[in-house]
């Protein structure tokens, strides 16, 4: 019998969170029954309940929240190395791109509930950043880390940074005005890009972006061929440009289509492992959340169906 114990994290969605708990909580008992709950009360936080439900026997650890709060839910779980724990994931953030990849969707809670009631785990792949790298809000914790969805350089960093102080935007709007007005602005990164199968890609780049699912930045398929669960990552390098030809690759990239429309300008690697060479030590974002390497140089790599995650049963 599964024992479910569901973390929630009211400030994801940029305060939103809050609004759902009480519609969450109806449709737990509703659909489930008896559910252990907690809230988080700071950054991070979850990390160290999803820790505690574990020891304690709990094995479906329910993240409400976005891809930061899944995220850092699902590194836990990974970490444990416990096969009879799972990772169970409510919509309830901004950006939801993971949840995406597995068919959830993040408009219904109790389609998302149901899904969760049903009970189906699918193994899924991560990422890990095998840099150390420390969280913005805690710069004297440096780690490695596991990831879920995407890592995310360049341009991807300025968004988030601009996201951050736009007042009056939520949710896929939020990510769409804020890129916008940052294709303008943002001066680019140069960055060398180096696969186990291919050969070094160096030079001035708008964004890198190092997939495990397809989506990213609220349903853009910035990595349109790629699956959480095919046993790679894919690195999706967009070279500089001037700003009326980023504007044009942007709309591209909402229909997936910005790789084939200028392949001289956009390349998708798909790999194990890829190694970044920087000229300083990059921020970077680890599914919604900014990071600062500790060098110059960050590789990264896929960790092949490392963890359960209760999905619905087919896309």
């Amino acid at each position: 019998m599964n024992r479910h114990f569901v973390i929630f994290n009211p400030a994801a969605g940029r305060g939103r969170g809050l609004k759902r708990i009480e519609v969450y909580r109806a449709l737990l008992a509703e659909h489930i029954g008896r559910v252990t709950f907690a809230e988080t009360t700071r950054a991070g936080e979850e990390r160290d309940l999803a820790d505690q439900a574990i020891a304690q026997g709990y094995n479906i650890i329910v993240a409400v929240g976005g891809d930061g709060t899944w995220g850092n839910v699902a590194d836990r779980v990974a970490a444990s190395g416990r096969e009879d724990v799972a990772l169970g994931i409510l919509p309830n953030g901004t950006g939801n791109d993971f949840g995406r990849n597995l068919g959830y969707d993040p408009s219904s809670p109790e389609r998302a509930v149901l899904t969760l009631a049903a009970g189906h785990i699918r193994l899924v792949d991560m990422g890990r950043v095998e840099t150390l790298s420390a969280a913005e809000n805690t710069p004297h914790v440096m780690e490695q880390r596991n990831f879920l969805n995407l890592v995310g350089f360049g341009f991807d960093v300025a968004v988030i940074d601009a996201a951050a102080n736009a007042r009056f935007l939520k949710g896929e709007l939020l990510y769409k005005i804020t890129a916008l007005q940052q294709l303008f602005r943002f001066t680019g990164i140069r960055v060398g890009i180096t696969g186990e199968k291919s050969e070094l890609r160096d030079g001035l780049h708008l964004m890198l972006t190092i997939s495990n699912g397809r989506f990213f930045g609220g349903g853009f398929p910035i990595a349109p061929d790629a699956s959480v669960q095919d046993g790679y990552l894919h690195a999706c390098c967009i070279q500089d440009a001037p700003a009326l030809t980023r504007l044009k690759l942007f709309n591209r990239a909402e229909r997936g289509l910005h790789v084939s429309s200028d392949p001289d300008r956009v390349e998708v690697l798909a790999d194990t492992r890829f190694s970044l060479e920087f000229d300083q030590p990059p921020r970077f974002e680890m599914d919604g959340d900014v990071r600062q390497a500790a060098g110059n140089t960050v590789e990264v790599s896929v960790l092949p169906q490392m963890l359960g995650v209760v999905a619905p049963e087919r896309l």
